[in-house]
């Protein structure tokens, strides 16, 4: 007897541990994922000296990488079907180390925009690929905090980034801040060949067998469980994927992908990515000058890291429609508070400086707690399971595509418009998506997906869907 209590606390230890590798492994990509978003923030104004690039060649670099991972996106369904999760992930890593290295070397505004656009590549495959496959490893009692972890790991990605550009800046070093990244991504190439497939894949592709042993290995060697999850995943795979032609004849299906989309193109114009690709220039016209600006945005990652920690902790409790509407709020609280205090351009006052700058982290956390995560979570919620693939892989092209838009026009705006005005379009922007989410967003907390389908189905009103 005491053999056996001591074999099952044995395997249950190296179940454990191989599930937080794995899970941890693939979070990587979250942080591949965080360290591109962020990096280019600090680089921008020494690349615009070195190649005296105009705010439009600024914008066409920054944005270029969303482009590409929208296409990223678009074909990884594809690609993982066939190749599988992790293949996928080590076609990132080396399309990550190659254009980060890419990157570093580039001779012009053309080479970098070229790279740039490869990065995205990796990085719509890499976001795309990663969740899916934590999802499909995980244990169910799991799967939820391994998901959030991916989402916490991009945002220490970003605020390793802007911690790096700071220390880097102080050479002017752009090129290391862009080349860096190959280090981390060659660890993560490496870690990525000790992952086993998914099971789920490993069953689509008739090798039983393998999916058997592999789930052995992470369930506690419990046999019985390990049968009964794979005789789920056959009958789920027995389940039709219509997707497209479920879109063309279900006008109900085509309800939810337009909701999907909408939440995604609202996470976007909250205004939140401006802050992460452009902070040292909102700094600057604030009236900051200097290592002043790097470091401010090292505290804009390191807010934007513990705030995600507050929607870890509230959003099952609270629900998501709560959540969001004091997310919104906040934000538009703290744009609308840093329009009014840049109307007359630079803020002189050391004080009110100060004070404009904690308006631009009370906005970080509004974001971190509400939008940025729980969008993602709706528009895996509010799809049916027929659909599902294609309603979350048309909101996630969505994603990127909108995040090209924002990422392009922001300095336009800047320039054209002013800061106070550029922030006060935010702010109403905020301010109509708090209502968006009243007559549209459903609440799913603690609703089955299986129901929420059925309403939908039914032809409810989509935010009476979680009823």
């Amino acid at each position: 007897m005491q053999n056996s209590t001591t074999n099952n606390i044995q395997n249950n230890l190296s179940s454990s541990y191989n599930i937080i590798m794995v899970g941890f492994l693939a979070s990587l990509a979250g942080l591949m994922f965080g360290l591109d978003i962020g990096v280019m923030s600090g680089a921008n104004e020494f690349i615009k000296k070195e190649f005296s690039a105009t705010d439009r060649n600024i914008e066409t670099i920054v944005s270029s990488m969303m482009f590409g991972a929208a296409l990223g996106a678009l074909g990884c369904g594809w690609a993982s079907a066939k190749f599988g999760r992790n293949r996928c992930l080590i076609l990132s890593a080396l399309i990550f180390i190659i254009s980060a290295i890419g990157c570093s070397l580039a001779r012009g505004i053309i080479d970098l925009v070229a790279w740039r656009f490869i990065l995205g590549i990796a990085i719509g495959i890499a976001s795309t690929t990663a969740p899916l496959y934590i999802a499909e490893i995980a244990p169910e009692e799991k799967r939820g905090s391994m998901i959030s972890t991916y989402q916490l790991m991009v945002t220490v990605g970003i605020f390793l980034a802007f911690i790096s550009d700071t220390i880097l800046g102080y050479y002017g070093a752009w090129r290391w801040m862009l080349g860096i990244i190959a280090f981390p991504a060659i660890l993560f190439l490496i870690g990525l060949f000790s992952l086993p497939d998914s099971p789920r894949w490993l069953i689509m592709r008739n090798r039983k067998q393998e999916a058997y042993n592999i789930l052995l290995s992470l369930r506690d060697g419990d046999k019985q469980a390990v049968h009964n999850e794979v005789q789920e995943i056959e009958e789920q795979i027995k389940s039709p994927k219509k997707g497209f032609s479920l879109f063309l004849s279900n006008r109900n299906f085509r309800r939810s992908v337009a909701l999907g989309v909408t939440l995604q193109i609202v996470q976007q114009f909250t205004g939140m990515n401006v802050v992460m690709y452009y902070a040292p220039r909102i700094f600057q016209d604030m009236g900051y000058t200097g290592s002043a600006t790097l470091w401010f945005t090292a505290l804009v990652g390191l807010v934007n890291v513990a705030a995600t920690f507050i929607a870890i902790g509230t959003v099952d409790k609270y629900g998501r429609k709560p959540t969001l509407y004091a997310g919104f709020g906040v934000m538009a609280i703290g744009l609308g508070v840093i329009s009014f205090l840049m109307r007359n351009g630079h803020i002189v006052d050391p004080t009110m400086q100060l004070f404009c700058v904690a308006m631009l982290l009370f906005f970080i956390v509004g974001f971190a707690m509400s939008a940025g995560p729980l969008i993602w979570t709706l528009c895996s919620e509010i799809q049916p399971l027929q659909g599902r693939d294609f309603g979350v892989s048309a909101s996630t092209v969505t994603n990127w595509l909108a995040n090209f838009v924002v990422g392009y026009t922001f300095l336009t705006l800047n320039n054209n418009l002013g800061s106070s005005k550029t922030f006060l379009l935010y702010t109403i922007l905020n301010i109509i998506f708090i209502g968006i989410t009243f007559w549209f967003v459903p609440e799913t907390s603690k609703v089955s997906l299986e129901k929420i389908e059925e309403n939908l189905m039914e032809g409810k009103p989509l935010r009476q869907i979680g009823r």
